[in-house]
């Protein structure tokens, strides 16, 4: 176990801390919670400084922006704010307590003790403070046995109705667990069966739905986090033909890095793929935004059959017309469902960026009448182009206009 100076060096070591830290001096009992803290006790980087008041926290954060010649923008609610300094981020929270008027709902706040405040958190290695006062700098605060469950590589909730409260820590229990490749202790991995079967997921709007899976399949553990998920009925759960298949939402994920996909949403379209039209109302509720819901489904309706018509022999022409009109999650979902690598690989790497040097305004100015002749022109010469059968600018003229002329 660290001893409380090696605590305090590593408190110190962060980007920003050595501004931060001064700046905090006099400002009421502050403390570093959460991710972070559980990042530094595993000696791991972490990006998210949570800070937790026992006090007025939007007067906290004004002082500490004034003093930083930062900016600061209050959060209401929750009493909470946020805190900006040049490449500095700080986050702050009134300590508090919360009570729940429904299973899923946001929670119900009220000014608390930090015992208080830690207790009402996910997971016990993530309900950990460490003080940030300069005479008790790294004085650790873990009235729930934090770190013996680091120790021990479990994660244990904090109490038996966790998962009814806040369902959405079912996800987050698989993420962490994946993550630190940590396993659920007996009693929470109980509770999270009997929170499924109860079906508490279902209680949670899509958009929270929709964070907590994107942040589990952006994890480079991805693939074993699904497996947890299919092992915990987490899957069906959340749609009854949802099925999080390990190997497929690896490969997925592998088709993403080779193709410029959003891995995460490559993962997603996996997911789906197997019954996209019974899931795209759920793709809908999880309100992932016009576009990437679209690539989402996309992918997911064409993944399959893209596989099987890259089977086939295409000239460059064909495959341009077959591949550009898809999002890169389609191609990479087509990848992990054993569509031919060279054909993708050379569309991503050569052909997806091809482009004719001459426009239909080039045409109009040779005499060609507007009309839809001009753009199947263009068509078919960028065809031929890509076919190898065309070099420069003046050859792609020459057979536009010939095209162009023998249509009219």
């Amino acid at each position: 176990m660290l001893p409380e100076s090696e605590l305090a060096d590593r408190l110190r070591a962060p980007p920003g801390m050595e501004s931060l830290l001064p700046a905090l001096d006099g400002l009421g009992p502050c403390f570093l919670v959460g991710g972070a803290v559980r990042d530094l006790l595993l000696g791991a980087e972490s990006v998210d400084l949570d800070i937790a008041v026992e006090g007025d926290a939007e007067e906290v954060a004004r002082r500490l922006a004034d003093r930083l010649g930062g900016e600061v923008r209050a959060h209401g609610r929750f009493g909470t704010a946020t805190v900006r300094a040049g490449m500095l981020q700080v986050d702050l929270a009134g300590t508090r307590r919360e009570s729940y008027s429904a299973p899923g709902a946001l929670p119900d706040v009220e000014p608390a003790t930090l015992d208080e405040d830690l207790g009402r958190r996910d997971f016990t290695i993530n309900a950990m403070a460490l003080s940030l006062s300069e005479e008790e700098l790294g004085a650790i605060r873990d009235p729930h046995s934090g770190r013996d469950d680091l120790d021990a590589r479990v994660v244990r909730v904090l109490h038996t109705r966790s998962f009814v409260d806040d369902p959405t820590r079912l996800l987050r229990a698989v993420r962490y667990a994946t993550r630190f490749d940590f396993a659920l202790d007996h009693e929470t991995e109980r509770l999270a069966r009997e929170a499924v079967r109860a079906g508490a997921i279902g209680t949670v709007s899509g958009p929270r739905i929709r964070d907590e899976l994107i942040d589990l399949l952006t994890e480079s553990g991805a693939p074993e986090a699904a497996e947890s998920l299919q092992e915990l009925r987490l899957d069906v759960a959340l749609h009854p033909t949802l099925r999080a298949d390990r190997d497929l939402i690896a490969s997925a994920k592998l088709g993403a890095a080779e193709t410029g996909a959003d891995p995460a949403l490559a993962a997603l379209s996996a997911l789906c793929s197997t019954a996209p039209d019974d899931l795209e109302q759920w793709i809908d509720r999880l309100d992932l935004g016009a576009e990437p819901r679209d690539r989402v489904l996309r992918a997911a309706y064409r993944g399959r059959a893209l596989a099987e018509e890259l089977r086939e022999e295409l000239r460059p022409s064909q495959l341009h017309a077959l591949l550009e009109p898809e999002p890169p999650e389609a191609l990479a979902l087509a990848l992990a469902l054993q569509a031919p690598a060279a054909p993708v690989l050379d569309f991503v790497s050569r052909l997806r960026g091809v482009r004719l040097e001459i426009t239909g305004a080039d045409l109009l100015a040779a005499g060609v009448p507007e009309s839809p002749a001009l753009g199947s022109a263009l068509e078919l010469t960028l065809a031929r182009k890509l076919d190898g059968e065309l070099r420069g600018r003046e050859e792609e003229l020459r057979s536009a206009l010939e095209i162009a002329r023998a249509e009219a």
